[in-house]
Parts: C-alpha cells; sequence; structure tokens
C-alpha cells in the first residue's frame, strides 16, 4: 500500500545558474553548444541531438587542459510546461550513457516526458567523451582469483600490467577521470542549459554519482531518483565484497529455476544438483581452459560471466545457454565463442579504461597482495563461486593516491532510493545505507525480486507510479513504500 504523498521543497537554489561559481569557471558554465546529428540510429531515431560540453580537464586549473563531454538531448515534449533538464547516468563505472534515455524512455509517463529535456551523457573518459586509453586489451578489469595461490598469483601480474598500461600514455588524464570530476561536469552542463538545478536520474554506480553531486551542489539539486543504490561508505571495495554473498544467492534462485527446465538443459532436477554441477565445471574449465579467436575461458572468467547474467531472471536462459555452452567447450566440443562474447558483452556493456580510472582515481585500494588473498581464503566455503572475485586484487593496487580525497555522502537533499531485495549487483543493504546517508530521501523497496534496476516498464507499476509522481509533481511518499513486481513480467 502507497503511503499519503507529501511535497518536499527542493531546497534554496542560487537565483542565477552561476552566480556561485569560482573565479575562471565562468566560461564553461557560459559556453554555447552546437547540438547536431549523433550518428547513431538509436538516439537519431528517438529525435536525439548531441553536442560537446568542453570541460577542465582539472577544475582547480581551468585555464590548463580541457575535456570534451559528449550528451545528448530528447526534447521536453510540452516547451510550455518545461520545467528543466533530466541528467541520467547509467552506472559502471565506465558505462557509456549517450544513448540511455534513448533506450529508457518507456517507463516514463507522457506527463515527466513533457516537462524534461531528457539528457544522455557518456561521462569524462567514456564512450566519445575523450575515452581514457589502457594499452592491455582486456575485456574487464575484474576477475575471479581462482582455487589456488598460483590462480592468485596471475591474477596480482595481469592487475598491475593493466595499471601500467593505463597510465603509460597520458597518466595526467587518467588520474583525472574521477567521480568528483564528472560531478562538476554534471553543474556544468546544468550551467550551460541556463537552469537553476539539476533533476537527475541515476542507476547502480551512477546512484554514487548523484549522491556525490547533491554533497558538493546541494543548492543546484532538484528531482533526484537513485535506482538500485550503493552504500557510500562502502565504496567501491566494499560494494565488491558484499557482491560475494548477493550472487551466491542469486546462483541458488537460477539453479532452481533451470531445476525445473532439467528437460531443457539437464542440469540437475534440484537446485543443489544445478549448483554442484556450475561448480564442478568451473573446476573442470579450471583443468581444461577453453581457447578460441584469442580469448581464454577458464576459472578466472566463467564466474564473471555467470555474474553477468544474475542481474535479471529474465536472462534466466541466456544464462543456462552460456553454462551449456562451456560445458559443451569443456567436453572438446565446438562452440560459438563469437555468440558468447557477445552475450556477455551485452550483458555488461562498462568500459575497462574508464572503470579502472574512475575506481582507481576515486579512492585509494590496498596495496598488499596478501590482504586480498587473505580476504579470499576467508570465504572459499561459504561463497565458493563467487567469493574469488568479490575480494580479488585489481588494477587499483598498482594505481597512484587519488588527487583529492573521497567525498563524504551526508546531507538530507530529498531523493528517492528505489532498492530490489534480491539485486545481485548492488545489495538491499546498499540502498538503505543510502537512505540512511541522505537524510531526505524516501526508500522504495520492491520485495522478493532478484533484479538489478528496478525502473522498467512492466516491472512494478507500484514503483513506477511514485517515480512518475515524483518527477512530474515534485511529491515523495511520507515514509518508506515496498512494492511487489507484476507477477507477469518474469518467465516461469
Amino acid at each position: 500500500m502507497i503511503a499519503p504523498a507529501v511535497v518536499f521543497p527542493a531546497g534554496p537554489v542560487s537565483a542565477d545558474p552561476v552566480e556561485d561559481i569560482g573565479g575562471g569557471l565562468a566560461r564553461f558554465y557560459h559556453q554555447q553548444l552546437e547540438w547536431k546529428s549523433c550518428d547513431d540510429p538509436v538516439l537519431d531515431g528517438s529525435g536525439a541531438q548531441c553536442a560537446g560540453v568542453v570541460v577542465p580537464l582539472d577544475y582547480s586549473r581551468p585555464d590548463y587542459r580541457t575535456l570534451t563531454v559528449m550528451i545528448s538531448r530528447i526534447q521536453a515534449t510540452d516547451p510550455a510546461r518545461r520545467r528543466g533538464i533530466m541528467l541520467s547516468n547509467p552506472g559502471g563505472p565506465g558505462g557509456p550513457g549517450l544513448g540511455l534515455m534513448a533506450g529508457a524512455r518507456q517507463p516514463f509517463t507522457p506527463e515527466v516526458r513533457a516537462r524534461y529535456d531528457l539528457i544522455g551523457m557518456d561521462p569524462r573518459g567514456v564512450g566519445r567523451s575523450d575515452r581514457v586509453h589502457c594499452g592491455l586489451p582486456l575485456p574487464t578489469m575484474l576477475f575471479s582469483a581462482g582455487f589456488d595461490v598460483f590462480g592468485y598469483a596471475r591474477d596480482v601480474t595481469l592487475a598491475a600490467a593493466l595499471a601500467a598500461s593505463c597510465l603509460a600514455s597520458d597518466p595526467e588524464k587518467a588520474r583525472y577521470i574521477t567521480t568528483r570530476n564528472t560531478a562538476r561536469d554534471m553543474d556544468v552542463i546544468r550551467g550551460v542549459f541556463g537552469e537553476r538545478a539539476l533533476n537527475y536520474f541515476g542507476g547502480s554506480y551512477g546512484t554514487y554519482l548523484g549522491a556525490v553531486y547533491t554533497q558538493m551542489f546541494p543548492r543546484h539539486s532538484d528531482r533526484i531518483v537513485l535506482d538500485s543504490a550503493i552504500d557510500p561508505d562502502r565504496y567501491w571495495i566494499g560494494i565488491y565484497q558484499d557482491m560475494g554473498a548477493t550472487n551466491e544467492a542469486g546462483l541458488d534462485d537460477w539453479a532452481n529455476w533451470a531445476a525445473r527446465h532439467d528437460a531443457d538443459y539437464r542440469f540437475g532436477s534440484t537446485g543443489p544438483q544445478v549448483r554442484a554441477f556450475v561448480e564442478d565445471l568451473i573446476r573442470r574449465v579450471a583443468a581444461h581452459p577453453i581457447f578460441a579467436d584469442g580469448e581464454i575461458l577458464d576459472e578466472h572468467v566463467v564466474p564473471l560471466m555467470l555474474l553477468a547474467f544474475l542481474s535479471n531472471p529474465k536472462l534466466n536462459a541466456d544464462l543456462a545457454e552460456v553454462v551449456r555452452l562451456v560445458a559443451d567447450g569443456v567436453s572438446g566440443l565446438p562452440i560459438d565463442t563469437q555468440g558468447l562474447k557477445a552475450k556477455i558483452t551485452g550483458a555488461v556493456p562498462v568500459e575497462t579504461s574508464g572503470m579502472a580510472a574512475v575506481l582507481c582515481g576515486d579512492e585509494a585500494a590496498p596495496r598488499d597482495p596478501a590482504w586480498y588473498y587473505r580476504n579470499i581464503e576467508r570465504v572459499r566455503d561459504t561463497q565458493p563461486v563467487f567469493g574469488a572475485f568479490a575480494n580479488n586484487i585489481t588494477a587499483c593496487a598498482f594505481w597512484p593516491d587519488p588527487v583529492e580525497p573521497a567525498t563524504e555522502v551526508r546531507n538530507s537533499t530529498p531523493a528517492l532510493i528505489l532498492q530490489a531485495t534480491g539485486d545481485t549487483r548492488t545489495a538491499y543493504s546498499e540502498g538503505v545505507a543510502m537512505h540512511r546517508a541522505l537524510s531526505g530521501s524516501r526508500l522504495v523497496t520492491l520485495a522478493d525480486t532478484r533484479i538489478h534496476g528496478t525502473f522498467r516498464n512492466g516491472l512494478s507499476p507500484c514503483l513506477n507510479d511514485i517515480v512518475n509522481t515524483y518527477l512530474s509533481a515534485g511529491t515523495l511518499p511520507a515514509t518508506d513504500v515496498t512494492c511487489r513486481p507484476d507477477s507477469s513480467y518474469f518467465p516461469d
């Protein structure tokens, strides 16, 4: 049941969009954008236009180097009732967001689309926004450590090599691709549009980015929606550690589904049998890696492939297909490796270089490789599939210290936080923690649901109504609310 709504003020905003901007930055806030075709069929088909926003590489030196941040705009359908822009971020970090609003408009009501320019953005260092380039072409910076110290030593070496390759060509640029600087870029975008305050929709890592913006620019924060939130106090190592237990639970949930479809997949007729099949498959691929098309599928990679599909039960059949392909490959049968790679890329569309720069540039990671291995060993029994991933070393152990301290998020900016109880990417406890950090927020819980990203067409009319009411009328629920998914949304 939805609680009665109450209107929360957005907080004081400046009368002039740039009145409180520090010296030397005004020229960025006053720049004129040149809108053009996006040269992208989805964006152009949605009526979007694209432009480049020039921002300082280092905001403390505005007359030094600059970057160009690419944004897209789908204009409000009723200019007479337009109330501003709604900027967005899909997560990652390292996720391109230029096309986000073109593909994610459907859950917004016509009233919301009438009142906002929907703004997509490739954050600095990502996509078409002056990308960071890592010389080592790895598909991800995240791996599972394997079963023993020898497998872990391989990942230590790989992490160090990735860090060196990301910093080799332009170390200064790489170090300034950070969340705080992206938040500053967002405020420049606000000013360029002549808006006194920014409306925002962020998912996953994008919730942390949005929360950092509210901390840095509270006077410019208006209606803020954070879907599948991160605990700002556990960013970033803590949130990955939290993925261990929640993905083990997600795997059990998927295993029960696969058991019900044993006639199709033959992994086992009970959930425990399916889990045992998967755990044995990882041991088998460690002994017999699959080499194809320049890729190696082994115990370092397969757990990440599983994780990629556990974020939504609608991907259950895709995950089953991935497990079958790997099982066939281990058995020596020919497999469609290109199709397998396409499935993984589609499930996790994040750029390795951008992810490394942001995570490593935001907060220093422990330097001692032994620290990570102790954590891996500690959780092996309780997290046999994902513990070695959730606690593994990354390139950040070999990255220079951040150029500035991380942001402590503690403010009363009104915000709407959406969190599923079974989220495998950002654990439910993390959304609760974000709710505490933003004391003026309301939490909408999507109960009994294994999904990452709750604001979806058809998933929960209850949740969608709350989001659209907040964005169109500015009303938050009077209290926290629990919603449930539509029973017809997920496959049997």
